[in-house]
């Protein structure tokens, strides 16, 4: 008898209406297990999932332009993950030379994590910017996350020495004592590219 192992259905395709309260649940639980000691498990916790849900909606229904696209990776039906991508902006340091694109954001659902969908997700953004006639790509990288990092690397991107600062709110200083103003917390994030 032999033995037959269940794959589930694994894709990558434009994120439709209706895709983004699943979009902004990935989004919040990858946030949550990879940035909280960064950025802060109060911020996250405070986040608006009905905010971020309109947000993506109209990043699927009313991107600003047509190089703007949201892409999902999905096990069957179900979404567990997403990439983001934008033409590049003018950024901090030296832009990359020619068109390119900005990865926004790649995310996939912890649960689901290791398992290709991230690499699916990149080749998919890389194979739009190329189709666009784009030369480069660049991502943003959170102090502290090195899996990011050593997935980006492993990509053929690095880091070309953009830095930076994103206020991620105000928070109460719980060691100081009481009375104490809340102060804004920074985080720095550090800027990958690569010419595709």
């Amino acid at each position: 008898m032999a033995l037959f192992r269940e794959q589930a259905d694994v894709s990558v395709r434009p994120a439709v209406p209706g895709d983004e309260v699943a979009i902004t649940d990935v989004q919040l639980a990858a946030w949550r297990a990879t940035h909280a000691d960064v950025v802060g498990a109060e911020v996250l916790a405070g986040l608006d999932p009905s905010a971020l849900h309109e947000r993506w909606r109209a990043a699927i229904v009313r991107p600003p332009t047509p190089e703007h696209r949201v892409l999902t990776a999905c096990e069957g039906a179900t979404v567990v993950g997403f990439a983001a991508v934008a033409p590049l902006p003018a950024a901090p340091g030296p832009p990359p030379a020619g068109p390119g694109g900005e990865l926004v954001a790649l995310e996939v659902a912890p649960g689901s994590r290791r398992t290709g969908h991230a690499s699916r997700l990149l080749a998919a953004v890389v194979d739009g910017l190329r189709q666009d006639g784009g030369e480069h790509l660049v991502a943003w990288v959170l102090d502290g996350d090195t899996a990011r990092g050593q997935f980006l690397r492993s990509a053929g991107l690095g880091p070309d020495g953009a830095v930076r600062q994103l206020a991620t709110g105000m928070v109460v200083d719980r060691s100081a004592p009481d009375g104490s103003p809340a102060v804004e917390r920074t985080v720095s994030e550090h800027r990958w590219s690569a010419a595709i």
